[in-house]
């Protein structure tokens, strides 16, 4: 009688019939290499005598493998219990174009097969044995956000103990939709779900259940992914809930999984050289605004910025208008305005020292109630013991509801006439005035600009 076949990657070694002893079990005694199995109080009890001496014979398993068509239960109206756990080892990709989160999990599947059952004492001490997965019942657990083709491996193998519990894993990369919000880029956290089901059993035939708590596989999950990639774990919660579709009803259980991008990356390459250029164009206000320097030299880091701008887009989100966006857009926008002003100051005191055209009456009016502010501003400081402030005086600058004097009246039409020349210095004056209090103030709102920005960051990086 030649040797018996075995199972692929059995402990032991080829299983001899004549060297097998009897064994008795649950009362009967039954022969070694007998595929038959006892019943005794909806218990099956599998012979495994010689295991431990001569190997696992795949014979003493041939009734339950020729079950795996049916669901494991000797009564149907019971609907079997799958416990699930999972371990999300890495997250590869989060593509906010589309939507999309890609991860690989470790999955984990519990449930029992009340027709696997052995003594350990008369099997030499075997508790657990491996045996290829495609010879059990499996359940059609799958992930409803799944939105790819399931490429799990095949030719896995199952855990199997004494008493009829099957553990189940295999390896999943799962590309899941997930609504991504990414305004706080690149500060941004998400929230994924990940819903496990049966595609096929109701409530009426399968139940689901955890293996581990919520927290065991948050604290596992974190031990893998903390040190790997742009994305950090911050927590896994749970739901159970139904899901109706139709008439049925199925059972579900639903995952919160919730990440962080970590943003150094960005910030090194994005935020920072960004404040520089923009601290530069600031700096560029204390360059004379009537020598013609002070436009050529903002050009060229408007021409640098959008420059930037465009090297730095594959680092943007594709899609939505993050915050981080809207930033760059203000510092373009503030960088431009301060190019428009540079050059409409340079005209203007290029054109006041040959004909200096006359101020509009609300421009003049909004000039003198700046003046007359900050003037009662110094005078504060004076009584306050501060330092003694020179008079703010401008030639020809009349507050409203005063009427012209005597000297305005001999005013003559000849342009080299003292008074001629003294209302072309006072015109100089206000125009050379106002260039000063507007490039004051374009300045204010550079510092205002970037101090917000830098409070901002330091705000969402923190929490």
């Amino acid at each position: 009688m030649g040797e018996m076949p075995t199972v692929p990657g059995t402990l032991f070694g080829p299983f001899k019939p004549e060297q097998a002893e009897p064994c008795s079990i649950a009362g009967v005694k039954t022969g070694a290499i007998g595929s038959t199995f006892t019943q005794s109080s909806n218990s099956f009890t599998i012979n495994c005598s010689g295991f431990d001496v001569n190997g696992l014979n795949q014979t003493a398993f041939k009734s339950v493998f020729d079950r795996k068509a049916f669901r494991p239960v000797v009564n149907f109206s019971v609907p079997t219990r799958v416990n699930i756990s999972f371990t999300l080892s890495a997250i590869l990709e989060v593509n906010a174009q589309i939507q999309l989160l890609t991860s690989f999990l470790w999955l984990e599947l519990f449930w029992e097969n009340p027709f696997i059952s052995w003594n350990p004492e008369e099997c030499g001490g075997i508790t657990d044995l491996t045996v290829a997965a495609e010879n059990f019942w499996l359940p059609d657990i799958f992930i409803v956000e799944f939105m790819d083709i399931d490429q799990t491996p095949t030719q896995l193998v199952a855990y199997v103990n004494s008493k009829g519990l099957i553990k189940y894993k295999k390896p999943m990369k799962v590309t899941s939709i997930c609504n991504l919000d990414i305004f706080y880029f690149p500060f941004d956290q998400q929230n994924c779900t990940l819903t496990f089901t049966s595609f096929l059993y109701t409530v009426n035939d399968m139940l689901l259940g955890l293996d581990k708590e919520v927290w065991e596989m948050a604290n596992t999950s974190q031990h893998f992914v903390q040190n790997q990639g742009e994305w950090q774990l911050l927590g896994i919660n749970k739901a159970s809930r139904k899901m109706a579709v139709g008439s049925s009803l199925y059972d579900q259980i639903m995952f919160y999984v919730a990440i962080r991008r970590r943003p150094r990356l960005y910030i090194i390459n994005l935020l920072v050289p960004s404040g520089f250029l923009i601290a530069i164009d600031a700096l560029s206000f204390f360059l004379p605004a009537e020598d013609g320097n002070r436009p050529p030299f903002k050009m060229t880091l408007l021409l640098g910025y959008t420059v930037f701008l465009l090297m730095m887009n594959d680092l943007l989100p594709a899609s939505g208008t993050p915050l981080i966006s809207v930033y760059f857009a203000l510092c373009l926008s503030l960088m431009v305005i301060s190019l428009l002003e540079s050059i409409f100051l340079t005209y203007i005191l290029n054109l006041v020292t040959t004909k200096p055209p006359p101020m509009p009456r609300w421009l003049h009016w909004l000039l003198l109630r700046y003046l007359r502010a900050t003037d009662c501003y110094k005078k504060s400081q004076k009584e306050s013991g501060g330092p003694d402030p020179k008079p703010l005086h401008l030639p020809g600058l009349e507050e409203p509801g005063v009427k012209a004097g005597p000297a305005k009246a001999r005013l003559s039409g000849d342009p080299q006439s003292p008074w001629a020349q003294l209302e072309h210095q006072q015109k100089v004056d206000i125009w050379v005035k106002f260039s000063l209090i507007l490039d004051t103030f374009l300045f204010w709102i550079y510092l205002a600009f970037m101090t917000s920005s830098l409070l901002t960051v330091i705000v969402l990086w923190i929490n």
